[in-house]
């Protein structure tokens, strides 16, 4: 399907986001398009009432972002031999001082079938690029595991964001990669991964500690699953010399290989 124009459904919409989670309603099941709305703005997308969003929209429209991301998923299936789902793309909250400090201002959300882009006006092409790359290895893992993403445990969690946030690194440059992967030291990553993920690598997804673990609420450091994972599947690639794309085509045992690396 490739990426959906959803430029003009934003120029109807943009004021109204209850109709515009309308129009991906059919890409789930019973699910009611309020339940969307707030789980996208729970992942980074803009929230109503929104000042000048006619201009947001033309401006993302002028900055070529739905060009941009069809160019990349186009380069990305071809390389990692993907699957075609849809696309869809928002604007993301600009508001959000933890997204704009830590995650350049966008975010996503992947699925097996679906994936659905929150991105700035002021972010660059590179920088959209670097997203979808993240979240397009995490679709095309999902796909590979056949199994959906509330059914992966923690170390699935961990393992997965470390795969694509190391897609993006390889890609883009470090330069590219989340903030987050600079908050700790080696020694401090290995504490946490003996510590605290992998006495818990066995939490279902629906088991809030799983989102702590890997977001550092409550208790835990901050983004203590996304920093492990990126730090063990990071070591793997240097110990074994292998490249994203290679990864990609390996058994699934992979993911415990990844787990021993440390």
């Amino acid at each position: 399907m490739g990426v959906i124009r959803t430029d003009k459904w934003l120029l109807k919409w943009f004021d109204n986001p209850i109709t515009l989670c309308k129009q991906v309603v059919a890409h789930f099941k019973e699910v009611e398009p309020h339940d969307i709305y707030y789980h996208f703005t729970q992942h980074g997308m803009y929230r109503h009432p929104f000042k000048n969003g006619e201009e947001l929209v033309q401006n993302l429209h002028n900055n070529k972002t739905w060009e941009v991301v069809h160019q990349e998923k186009q380069r990305l299936k071809e390389k990692w031999n993907g699957p075609d789902i849809p696309i869809f793309i928002f604007p993301s909250d600009p508001h959000n001082r933890d997204l704009k400090v830590n995650y350049h201002g966008l975010s996503g959300l992947a699925f097996a079938d679906k994936l659905f882009l929150f991105v700035s006006e002021h972010n660059s092409q590179q920088e959209i690029c670097a997203l979808f790359t993240h979240e397009y290895n995490h679709v095309c893992w999902l796909k590979k595991l056949n199994r959906k993403e509330e059914d992966c445990t923690l170390s699935d969690t961990v393992i997965l964001e470390g795969l694509a946030e190391n897609a993006v690194r390889e890609r883009y440059g470090e330069e590219y990669t989340a903030k987050w992967t600079t908050f700790y030291s080696v020694d401090q990553l290995k504490k946490l991964w003996h510590t605290i993920v992998m006495p818990n690598k066995d939490l279902p997804n629906f088991d809030r500690r799983q989102q702590d673990i890997l977001y550092g609420f409550r208790r835990y450091p901050k983004m203590t699953g996304y920093c492990v994972g990126y730090y063990l599947v990071k070591t793997f690639m240097q110990e074994r010399n292998v490249t994203s794309e290679e990864l990609l085509v390996c058994d699934t045992d992979i993911f415990n290989q990844i787990l021993n690396v440390s």
